[in-house]
């Protein structure tokens, strides 16, 4: 695992719209930021309209700084796997075009065999009916997202799409994973 300061841990995840996966993961134990940004694509710095355009490549990602003594990189995986729909390509609901693909950019190869051997056990479980999508990919450069991106749930939660959106996939997780939940 990628290691930083205070023994943390990092990973990044895409699953559709970064403020779906923000608010999540802002919302489980072990995690110490949740930084939404941009990563997979070919231009450096992009901007957030740059993106819109599916021209850039880029996905909209989570980068999660974590303690691996509180929560697993495969828990992460798991809430991952619960939240966004791994079977669409390109797409998470209206959200549609490659910047909102499922897509797992692993730090090492330790992340990249939880990944592939996850995927493979709900691949043999046949949790969708449909086969999972989701890209395995190493992580090239991180891309923070513009300030307004960050706890846009946070600082948006009566928001039309963070009502209809945000709102259902932080409830699947909080009902679900109850046992995971901060506080």
């Amino acid at each position: 695992m990628t290691q930083t300061n205070q023994n943390l841990a990092v990973a990044t995840l895409g699953g559709g719209c970064f403020w779906c996966l923000e608010a999540v993961y802002d919302d489980m134990r072990g995690i110490y930021s949740v930084v939404s940004g941009y990563t997979g694509g070919q231009m450096a710095n992009p901007t957030y309209e740059q993106i819109c355009t599916g021209r850039t490549g880029h996905a909209e990602v989570v980068q999660v700084t974590y303690d691996p003594d509180v929560v697993s990189y495969r828990d992460l995986l798991e809430v991952f796997f619960t939240i966004h729909d791994p079977t669409t390509l390109n797409r998470q609901g209206g959200d549609v075009g490659t910047q909102y693909r499922s897509a797992i950019f692993y730090h090492d190869e330790a992340q990249k065999e939880t990944a592939e051997s996850l995927i493979a056990e709900l691949e043999r479980a046949k949790v969708w009916d449909n086969p999972i999508v989701t890209e395995v990919t190493p992580l090239a450069t991180f891309y923070a997202a513009e300030a307004y991106h960050q706890d846009y749930y946070a600082n948006n939660a009566y928001q039309p799409y963070c009502q209809f959106v945000v709102q259902p996939k932080l409830a699947k997780f909080r009902q679900k994973f109850a046992e995971w939940r901060k506080g």
